[in-house]
């Protein structure tokens, strides 16, 4: 049986958040000079869109600063509804009686800088009314970092009580603790790593090739054109093979096997269960996410090195003086235990390394929530 294609609405050239969009939970800051950007220039008009839950402290002691992966938002607690697509994707982490109790903890998450959820990035547009598009600057962590901080001014909060991240948001919890000791009290780091190895930038330079081999891509100009009319294909290949490497094999053996979809023949045209998850999660993607933020923060990912300019990891990473717990997952092969392990072993208020038990892979970080919980209350009780 050959499938045929469902009535379904175009999707946008991007799914980016625009302005008129219902702003949801949503604030504002508003960087008042240019950032100046490690790789050299800067970037001006700067704004990070983000969320909180709870109420600051009169002496501000009890911030946590929650930090989002690479295709997240600042939407990590509440349910779906105007302005955002999907519900919070730490939603039971992040509440009253939950471990990040929002009766005790004030919650802050911001959109990354250069992200399509708010904060200013490829589709957003300069100071001149023009869309920044393919023109966006390089990024890295520390650039993203330095936004941040000022955020953190903006609020009033000179210490974080905690800073938490998975994966990408892991990456910038360390870039926070390495170059703001002083500012990060308590840390916990999961699914994550000290510097992007040879392999993980090998797997996302295939996704930056399917995105860019899109015809749609125009250079990434193409915010303004016509539903349907995007680098769709590409941003799907690419989420289709980010997923692959964020799950494990054990786990899709099991749920999938090799059964066909519905009444589909695999001989035929039609799809295996798991050709049909993939191609879900691609059309999920290409509704809520922007082509153009993929790159950006894709490659803002492979430039991640804590040690760089630092005297290499060890030194960077002695520079931590938070508490400090490392998780990562057993069954992830995208961030091993090995890399987990290593930022364990140097910064000097970590002890063992902990290890998430599941079989999701990678993803087991956001979907474990009861064992994140654990090392939540474990670290900041």
């Amino acid at each position: 049986m050959v499938r045929t294609p469902s009535a379904v609405p175009l999707p946008p050239a991007s799914g980016a958040w625009r302005e008129g969009d219902p702003p949801g939970r949503r604030r504002w800051h508003l960087r008042e000079k240019p950032l100046p950007l490690e790789a050299g220039g800067e970037l001006p008009g700067v704004r990070l869109a983000f969320e909180t839950w709870g109420r600051l402290a009169p002496d501000r002691s009890n911030a946590v600063l929650v930090l989002h992966a690479l295709t997240g938002d600042s939407h990590a607690a509440g349910p779906a509804g105007p302005g955002h697509p999907s519900p919070g994707w730490w939603d039971a982490l992040i509440g009253a009686g939950l471990a990040l109790d929002t009766d005790r903890w004030f919650v802050v998450a911001p959109n990354v800088l250069g992200g399509c959820q708010g904060s200013t990035g490829p589709s957003s547009h300069r100071p001149d009314g023009r869309r920044w598009g393919g023109d966006f600057p390089f990024l890295t962590q520390r650039d993203q970092v330095a936004v941040e901080t000022g955020l953190a001014d903006d609020l009033g909060i000179e210490r974080w009580a905690l800073v938490i991240g998975g994966s990408m948001g892991g990456m910038r919890a360390l870039e926070w603790a390495v170059t703001y000791p002083e500012r990060t009290d308590a840390l916990l780091l999961l699914a994550t790593t000290a510097a992007a190895t040879a392999e993980q930038i090998a797997w996302a330079n295939i996704q930056l090739h399917a995105v860019r081999a899109d015809p749609h891509w125009r250079g990434g100009d193409y915010h303004d054109a016509a539903p349907g009319r995007g680098p769709h294909a590409g941003l799907g290949l690419a989420r289709r093979l980010a997923h692959v490497t964020y799950r494990s094999e054990p786990e899709l053996a099991a749920r999938f096997g090799r059964t066909p979809q519905g009444a589909e023949d695999p001989w035929r045209g039609g799809r295996y269960q798991v050709e049909s998850y993939l191609d879900h999660h691609a059309a999920k993607l290409v509704r809520r996410f922007d082509a153009g933020s993929y790159v950006t923060l894709v490659e803002a990912m492979n430039s991640h090195d804590v040690g760089r300019d630092r005297g290499g990891t060890r030194t960077a990473l002695r520079r931590v003086t938070a508490r400090t717990l490392v998780a990562g997952v057993g069954s992830d092969r995208l961030y091993p235990l090995s890399q987990q392990a290593e930022l364990a072993a140097g910064i000097p208020a970590a002890d063992r390394l902990r290890v998430i038990e599941s079989h999701y892979g990678h993803d087991g970080f956001l979907i474990e929530a009861e064992q994140v919980a654990a090392l939540v209350r474990e670290l900041v009780g």
